[in-house]
């Protein structure tokens, strides 16, 4: 029986170009893998080069902290300008990076594929901000330090789910960034989305509950992971260049 080319969706053609030829393991944008080398040399620095002093003033003037905007802005420094978004490029640990860095491999590629670098960056930063807008919602003038990508890698993933799964539901790491985007609507009326989307919110509720977590829940910004998803999520249009 002959196939008629034009009725085929052009997400099956490449997903079965995918079962015909073998993925590279390893096929990360440029862009995204200087990000992760800038990281990675940021946190080597202030665990491996940094005096204990420095570093401390590091995270006093670069990581986010609510208790910054229970104060007069005009009584402190501007760190409270440019802490929202600096604290994505710290991390607490190596463990805490290289888990960063895992997701932000999945999910990160096919948005920087998509969108560019140009748009990446500006994403990045409002991504960011989202994240730490609802945690501070949540603790309010409190004095607690966040660092960590999770919420851009939020909302990598919430971006994401608006194109990289193909009609039958499965993704391609080489192809998924050039899938169409679906509405919001369409996204909610997907299987594949809804079934991410409610274990990535399950796992995150738990976490908020002290599962999975040795420190417990105030280990773990849970808050700025929703917040970021929801910000790739419903906005994601936004810097989509693509129709």
């Amino acid at each position: 029986m002959e196939r008629d080319q034009a009725t085929t969706p052009p997400e099956a053609d490449r997903e079965g170009a995918v079962n015909r030829t073998r993925e590279p393991a390893f096929n990360l944008p440029a862009g995204l893998t200087c990000i992760l080398l800038f990281l990675i040399a940021v946190h080597a620095l202030r665990t491996y080069v940094f005096p204990d002093s420095l570093d401390q003033e590091i995270i006093l003037n670069f990581a986010f902290l609510p208790a910054r905007y229970d104060h007069p802005l005009a009584e402190q420094s501007l760190a409270w300008l440019w802490s929202p978004v600096t604290y994505s490029f710290l991390h607490g640990s190596w463990e805490h990076l290289i888990f960063n860095i895992f997701w932000m491999v999945a999910f990160g590629a096919p948005v920087v594929r998509r969108i560019g670098m140009a748009r990446l960056a500006v994403f990045w930063a409002l991504s960011a901000a989202a994240a730490v807008a609802l945690h501070t919602v949540f603790h309010w003038g409190e004095m607690i330090v966040v660092v960590g990508a999770s919420g851009v890698v939020s909302g990598f993933m919430g971006s994401a789910a608006r194109f990289v799964f193909s009609p039958s539901g499965r993704i391609s790491r080489q192809f998924a960034h050039l899938n169409r985007r679906l509405s919001v609507s369409e996204a909610l009326s997907n299987r594949s989305v809804v079934i991410f989307s409610g274990i990535w919110f399950l796992t995150n509720f738990l976490v908020g509950f002290g599962m999975f977590t040795p420190g417990g829940a105030d280990s773990v910004a849970w808050e700025a992971h929703i917040g970021g998803f929801l910000f790739g999520f419903l906005l994601f249009a936004l810097f989509d260049p693509r129709d």
